[in-house]
C-alpha cells in the first residue's frame, strides 16, 4: 500500500482509479435497483472509497507478512482467502449500515432498495477487489526488492571499480619513487648539490600529489602543473636536455581528468626516449576539447637508430597503468592509442570532456 501510495501523485491516481470504481458500481446499482443517479453514487461512492483504504491497508500489511519469497502457497493462499473474505463481510455491513443511514424521512434523494442480488454483486465484488490488491501489492513488493538488488549490485560495483582505481594509483608513487631515488643515487657522487635540490623538489611533489589524493577528478590545468613540477625535478639530472612545449586549450584546461594520469606518460617519455638521447630532446604536451571529448596528447623524441625500442618499452607500467585506469573510470568511452613515426613516439588519450559544471 506505501508503495503505491508513496508519493502525491500515486495517492491521486490511487483514489482516481477507485473513484471510477464507485461510479462504475454506481452505474450497476442503476442497473440492479432501478434507482436514481443521484440515489446510486451517494450510496456506491462513499463505501467504495471506504474499501480502498481500509482493504488496501489490509492487503498490503499481510502481504509484508507472507512475502512470496519465503513462504510457500500453501500458506498464502489460506490467509489471503480468509482475510478477503473477512474483510468482504465486514464491507457488507458497513455496506448495509449506510445504505440505512441515508434512508432518511423525506429525502427523497439518498438511500436505496437493497436487494439480494445486490447483495451477493457486493460480496463477490469485495473478495475480487481485495485479491487484486494483493496482487498489486506483491508485484510492487517485487519490484522494489529487485531494485533494491540492483542498487545494492550497482554500489558493489562501483566499490569495486574505486578499490582498483586506488590500487592503480598506488602503482604510480613507488615506481616514480624507484626511478627518482635511482637517479639521486647516481648524482651523489658526481654532484651532490644536485641531489639534495632533487631530494627537495621531490617532497615538494609528493606533497602536492598527496594534495591531489582525495580527489576523484581534477582539471587538467591542475594535472599539468604537477607535471611541471616533476618536469623539474627531472631537469635537475637532465637540464638543458630537457625541454617541454605545451600547447592547450583553455576549454580543454577546465576539463576534469584523474589525478596522475599525464605524469606516467611524461616519465614513460623520458625514460625511453629522452634519457637515450646524448643531447637530449623534447617532450610536447597538448590538449583539446572536441565536443563531448577530450584529446590529450604527448608526444617526445626518440633515437631514430634504435627502432621498437621506444614502443616496445611503451607497454610497460607506465602506458598499462594509464590504459586500465581510464577503463575502470570511464569503459568504452576512453582510450590510450601510441604510434611512432620516425624520431617521434606519440600517445593520445582519449576520454569524456566533462568540467565541475557540467
Amino acid at each position: 500500500m506505501q508503495g503505491l501510495i508513496s508519493s502525491r501523485r500515486g495517492i491521486a491516481l490511487y483514489l482516481l482509479a477507485w473513484l471510477f470504481l464507485g461510479t462504475a458500481l454506481g452505474g450497476v446499482t442503476v442497473a440492479v435497483e432501478d434507482a436514481p443517479w443521484l440515489n446510486a453514487m451517494i450510496f456506491a461512492v462513499p463505501v467504495m472509497l471506504l474499501y480502498a483504504v481500509s482493504a488496501g491497508f489490509s492487503a498490503y500489511y499481510l502481504c509484508r507478512a507472507y512475502p512470496l519469497a519465503e513462504r510457500g502457497a500453501a500458506s498464502v493462499l489460506p490467509a489471503l482467502g480468509g482475510a478477503a473474505v473477512v474483510s468482504t463481510l465486514l464491507w457488507s455491513v458497513v455496506v448495509r449500515g449506510w445504505n440505512e443511514a441515508c434512508l432518511l424521512p423525506g429525502v427523497p434523494w439518498a438511500g436505496i432498495a437493497f436487494k439480494p442480488q445486490l447483495a451477493i454483486l457486493f460480496t463477490g465484488l469485495g473478495v475480487l477487489l481485495y485479491g487484486l490488491l494483493a496482487a498489486i501489492n506483491y508485484l510492487v513488493t517485487e519490484f522494489d526488492r529487485a531494485r533494491g538488488a540492483e542498487h545494492r549490485a550497482l554500489e558493489s560495483r562501483l566499490m569495486a571499480q574505486d578499490a582498483e582505481l586506488r590500487m592503480l594509483r598506488t602503482q604510480i608513487d613507488p615506481h616514480f619513487l624507484f626511478n627518482s631515488l635511482n637517479s639521486i643515487s647516481a648524482l651523489t657522487s658526481q654532484n651532490p648539490k644536485a641531489a639534495r635540490e632533487m631530494t627537495l623538489q621531490l617532497a615538494g611533489f609528493f606533497r602536492q600529489s598527496l594534495s591531489m589524493e582525495a580527489h576523484k577528478m581534477v582539471a587538467l590545468r591542475q594535472e599539468m602543473a604537477l607535471v611541471r613540477h616533476f618536469l623539474t625535478i627531472e631537469k635537475v639530472r637532465f637540464g638543458d636536455r630537457l625541454a617541454l612545449e605545451e600547447n592547450m586549450q583553455e576549454e580543454a584546461g577546465a576539463c576534469l581528468v584523474p589525478p596522475m594520469i599525464i605524469q606516467p606518460l611524461v616519465e614513460n617519455a623520458i625514460k625511453h626516449g629522452i634519457a637515450q638521447l646524448s643531447g637530449g630532446g623534447w617532450i610536447r604536451v597538448s590538449a583539446r576539447r572536441a565536443g563531448s571529448l577530450l584529446h590529450i596528447g604527448v608526444e617526445n623524441a626518440v633515437d631514430e637508430e634504435a627502432p621498437g625500442a621506444a614502443g616496445n618499452e611503451g607497454n610497460g607500467i607506465g602506458l598499462a597503468n594509464v590504459r586500465q585506469r581510464l577503463a575502470c573510470a570511464y569503459g568504452h568511452e576512453a582510450g590510450v592509442y601510441w604510434a611512432r613515426a620516425g624520431a617521434v613516439f606519440k600517445v593520445t588519450v582519449t576520454m569524456p570532456a566533462e568540467t565541475k559544471e557540467e
